[in-house]
């Protein structure tokens, strides 16, 4: 039976990324036995501006009954003024929330190709190759109370909770300590245990987790401090593991790490492999409609949708090896420029890997 994909093309460059990326999948369909449906709805402010809110029950409908979700980007300063309830964003917290979506995983990799383009010293970044798994669906940005309010002086109150319990640490701990086990087996797990007490429960937990895994190699950092050896030795990690807020901040600093955002595509699976599978650099509206935006984190984010929740390791290699042979031919979008290498926009940049998939 074909596999149903759902694609949200969302806000700002999402239509233009996620568009390089539908050819892939066509590419595949077509010439190495994809068997693929795709089907296309609307999310965030394109929701809105069609239907009154950023997650029309006809698109979390089409969500749940799809085998893995593409997703381009939400949100854009059309809709910032908006109350926070019924902006963007809570689009996609109603995806993530609605389908179950508790385990983020951003891989941080640095191609070669691209070590000049790193904020760091290529003796420093070369070679990189780390997976941040984050917990997507507890944590402060779902905890309550939450809110604003005055309070009896007269005074205005923001309110906003972290919260996590046991269960929830354990299954996105599992989740860290597998994909640990088949890489260098090393886990560290992120926290802020000295202050917070939730992330002393998170350090108690992956504890006891670390027990049912001897054969990976647990060790636990305060994520201020993770934040500076991110910066000082990057290649000390393997495996980080941590909590919503705190893998929020932390894969967006990594991502800096590897050259550039738009480098980075990103996994959301639920307890039973199924997946929304998005770039995490966001709508960019200072560049939507340029042409100029690069679709090979949306790409990527395709090659982890084949590998994490179809189980098609081959195509998924096909993908990756045919970005590989276009960062060797010297194209480079905006983002990713260096002497000597060649420019190119988002569409010619999406035909250059799917020219390098025709030739497997």
């Amino acid at each position: 039976m074909s596999k149903q994909i759902l694609i949200l093309p969302g806000d700002g460059i999402g239509p233009e990324i996620v568009d390089e990326a539908v050819k892939i999948l066509a590419c595949l369909r077509d010439e190495h036995g994809l068997d693929i449906d795709m089907d296309e709805a609307l999310v965030g402010g394109a929701a809105i501006d069609a239907t009154g809110g950023p997650l029309p029950e006809a698109t979390l409908e089409l969500a749940r009954e799809a085998d893995a979700i593409l997703l381009g980007a939400v949100g854009g300063p059309k809709w910032e003024p908006l109350p926070y309830a019924v902006r963007p964003e809570r689009g996609l917290l109603g995806l993530r929330g609605g389908l179950g979506l508790f385990a983020n995983l951003r891989p941080a990799i640095l191609y070669p190709q691209l070590a000049a383009a790193s904020s760091l010293r290529p003796e420093i970044v070369a070679g990189l190759d780390i997976v941040i798994v984050r917990e997507l669906t507890g944590d402060i940005y779902f905890g309550k109370p939450r809110g604003t309010h005055v309070n009896e002086d007269g005074e205005r109150v923001g309110v906003n909770t972290m919260v996590y319990t046991e269960s929830e640490i354990r299954r996105i701990c599992r989740v860290a300590f597998d994909i640990a086990r088949k890489r260098n087996r090393r886990l560290c797990s992120v926290d802020k245990a000295n202050v917070l007490e939730c992330t002393e429960l998170w350090r108690d937990v992956a504890t006891e987790v670390g027990a049912e895994y001897p054969d990976v190699a647990l060790s636990h950092m305060y994520v201020d401090n993770c934040a500076m050896q991110l910066v000082r030795n990057p290649k000390q990690f393997d495996v980080i593991v941590t909590g919503n807020i705190f893998g929020d901040i932390l894969s967006d600093e990594a991502s800096m790490l590897t050259g550039s955002i738009g480098m980075l595509p990103s996994a959301s699976l639920d307890e039973h492999g199924k997946g929304m599978y998005e770039p995490i650099h966001g709508s960019a509206p200072d560049i939507a409609g340029q042409g100029v935006a690069n679709p090979l984190a949306t790409i990527l984010s395709v090659a982890m949708m084949l590998r994490y929740s179809f189980g098609d390791e081959d195509n998924a290699r096909r993908i990756e090896q045919a970005v590989t042979q276009v960062l060797d031919q010297g194209l480079r979008t905006a983002d990713i420029m260096s002497p000597g290498m060649r420019q190119v926009g988002t569409s010619e940049m999406g035909d250059a890997v799917l020219a390098a998939l025709g030739q497997e």
